[in-house]
């Protein structure tokens, strides 16, 4: 299972916030390129990049720091936050990115997600974020009326072949993930699954595995050194 640390951005700036709140948020780094040059040395395999800032308006906004870690790090990057729509799409797999992770815009348009993997393949993921199974979008700020594995088997009948399935309730808790919403979602679909929300020790990490989630994106746990990158690699590698 692949392990693939998160860099979360906001304002410039490397944090982290609890549940998905903004009035919850944890600084860790000024200098995000750092962050990832860190997390490349300890041996990651991909970077998860997360312009928050962009999710909450629907658009880039640390676009710019984005493509510097993209061009400075030999590491595939998956970029989420504020991609609405296929030039979105086009200009970062343009600009480098390995994977482009689809949110709000998938859910609220779910044939875009599906024109998206017409185009790209398996380049495109999307995100699938949910309170207590229910999906949440635009940030987490909004609820929907849409069941989290109801969406998985619609958009995977449309063409999307790898999810992220984040449980919002977990995130940022340092409690555990939620195993049995991801063992739904991983049964919902032959699509494979991306887990986050909830890590806090390597054992979580292996429990993810042995449920057969494809990777784990993990963040608090690493910056507050609760898990060991190397260790978590090894433990599951």
């Amino acid at each position: 299972m692949e392990v693939i640390p998160a860099i979360d951005l906001r304002g410039g700036r490397c944090v982290r916030l609890t549940q998905g709140d903004y009035d919850r948020e944890t600084v860790f780094s000024d200098d995000p390129l750092t962050v990832a040059r860190q997390w490349a040395e300890q041996g990651a395999t991909r970077l998860h990049v997360v312009d928050l800032d962009g999710a909450r308006e629907g658009r880039p906004v640390n676009d710019a720091i984005v493509r510097n870690i993209i061009d400075a790090i030999d590491l595939p990057v998956q970029v989420a936050g504020g991609v609405r729509d296929l030039a979105a799409v086009d200009s970062w797999l343009a600009a480098g990115a390995d994977r482009v992770v689809l949110g709000t815009a998938a859910v609220r348009e779910p044939e875009l997600a599906g024109e998206a993997c017409r185009r790209h393949g398996e380049r495109i993921v999307v995100s699938i974020d949910a309170r207590g199974g229910i999906v949440a979008v635009e940030g987490w700020r909004e609820a929907t009326e849409e069941r989290a594995d109801d969406l998985l088997r619609k958009l995977a009948a449309l063409g999307v072949q790898r999810f992220v399935y984040t449980d919002i309730e977990r995130d940022g808790k340092l409690q555990s993930p939620n195993y049995e919403s991801i063992r739904a979602m991983i049964a919902a679909s032959d699509a494979p699954i991306i887990a986050a929300g909830g890590v806090a020790e390597v054992s979580h990490l292996v429990r993810l595995a042995d449920l057969g989630a494809e990777a784990a994106i993990i963040g608090l746990a690493l910056y507050d050194g609760r898990v060991s990158l190397p260790e978590a690699l090894a433990a599951v590698g």
